[in-house]
């Protein structure tokens, strides 16, 4: 992970049979699914959850994703994959970092960028509307609080 964000969560996965390729590897587009899982944690640990969300009345569409494939998962391989929020005010930007369990090796990393988009209307919003920010406010104080 280049940066490491203020709220992070992590979630815990066996790489599947149903994930491997010809060749025996994990195929290159399930890493998406697993860090997709990673950011609905982090959503759900920010208590803006799919329900929650919805009832906004915002909608927030990736509009931009990278993965960095560093090394080869394979079927049976423990990866953990950590999303961390590193931006939230104008956009909502997450990193992800999935190691192998056992010697924690980098696996691959990754960034997605998500934009508000008003339900209705479909019009971009240039700010993060409050519903989530107070969200964001709410985590950051915990952590504090926390440490």
């Amino acid at each position: 992970m280049r940066k490491e964000g203020a709220i992070s969560a992590s979630i815990d996965v066996t790489v599947a049979f149903h994930d491997i390729d010809i060749i025996g590897v994990m195929w290159h587009g399930h890493y998406l699914k697993y860090l997709e899982t990673a950011r609905w944690a982090l959503m759900d640990q920010l208590d803006f959850g799919y329900d929650t969300m919805a009832a906004s009345g915002y909608a927030w569409p990736i509009v931009e994703m990278h993965v960095k494939y560093l090394h080869a998962a394979r079927m049976g391989d423990r990866l953990n994959v950590r999303a961390s929020l590193v931006e939230w005010e104008n956009r909502i930007t997450m990193n992800y970092l999935v190691t192998r369990a056992d010697d924690q090796e980098r696996v691959a990393r990754g960034k997605s960028v998500q934009v508000a988009v008003d339900a209705k209307t479909h019009a971009l919003q240039f700010e993060t509307p409050e519903p989530l920010l107070a969200r964001v406010r709410q985590a950051l104080m915990r952590n504090e609080i926390g440490t």
